[in-house]
């Protein structure tokens, strides 16, 4: 599992015209699902995000996490971050799973992120032709990746 993680100061997803999520001050996440996951995955990416200290505290550090900010998340499904550019200009997504694999996977991790920060997260729409719209704070970007752990 694959997340590119934003520091927000608002954000927002539009499918078909009409916004499906949109929150305010918190995390904007772009999560990307191959096969090999597995919910010990989910449940290591989770607490790591609603807990990740990227948020100031009174002194301008970096030392809050999500949890402690009661700000929101953002979740949005994108299986373009499995890309392989290894061979000539065209990606390869192979990595990425397929509806039938990705999708439960998906949905429980927006069950564990809602379980760990304590309230609903907002979502795009899964496969959905999606704008995504945020304005990053900071710019705070992590990416994550639950095969490598960095």
């Amino acid at each position: 599992m694959r997340a590119v993680i934003q520091r927000v100061t608002e954000a927002s997803v539009t499918v078909d015209g009409l916004i499906t999520g949109a929150i305010q001050n918190g995390l904007m996440i772009l999560l990307g699902i191959e096969d090999a996951d597995t919910v010990e995955d989910i449940n290591w990416l989770s607490n790591k995000i609603v807990n990740l200290r990227i948020f100031n505290d009174e002194n301008g550090v970096m030392n809050i996490s999500l949890k402690e900010t009661g700000d929101d998340i953002l979740l949005v499904s994108q299986f373009t971050l499995h890309a392989s550019t290894k061979k000539g200009n065209r990606p390869s997504y192979i990595k990425a799973s397929k509806p039938e694999i990705a999708i439960p996977l998906y949905e429980k991790m927006i069950d564990q992120l809602q379980q760990d920060l304590g309230k609903p997260i907002a979502t795009g729409i899964f496969g959905a032709d999606m704008k995504v719209r945020l304005l990053n704070d900071g710019p705070v970007t992590i990416i994550m990746d639950t095969k490598s752990k960095e």
